[in-house]
């Protein structure tokens, strides 16, 4: 019997570690966002502590239905202020740190889900 993977429509996380992320074997050393439709880019931010509402509302115009904040190699929430946007347009946001939120990513993009990670790394 042979064994094939299933294949993804969108990009994969590939893999992780301290201080990066890869996407499609791809390795990216900065801030990340993952869109299960269109693959992968840089997340214009400064980190956790630099972060504000701004951050989050590039996330509106990517029509996700879901967000995995992926807040680094611990769990950090944002502020309620930093998704009112998100929550008036009824986007949710799942916070979790940065290596599930990976693995996250990967079975609810594999599902179909619009799903997108805004990931630190």
């Amino acid at each position: 019997m042979k064994f094939q993977p299933d294949a993804m429509a969108g990009p994969t996380i590939t893999g992780y570690g301290p201080g990066w992320v890869a996407v499609n074997g791809q390795q990216h050393n900065g801030h990340l966002i993952v869109n299960s439709r269109s693959g992968s880019s840089s997340w214009n931010c400064t980190g956790y502590e630099g972060l504000s509402a701004v951050d989050f509302e590039v996330f509106v115009d990517l029509g996700p239905e879901l967000i995995l904040f992926g807040s680094g190699d611990r769990i950090r929430f944002p502020k309620p202020e930093w998704l009112r946007a998100l929550y008036e347009m009824r986007i949710g946001v799942e916070t979790m740190d940065t290596q599930a939120a990976c693995r996250t990513f990967n079975f609810l993009a594999g599902e179909g889900r619009r799903v997108v990670a805004a990931l630190l790394v």
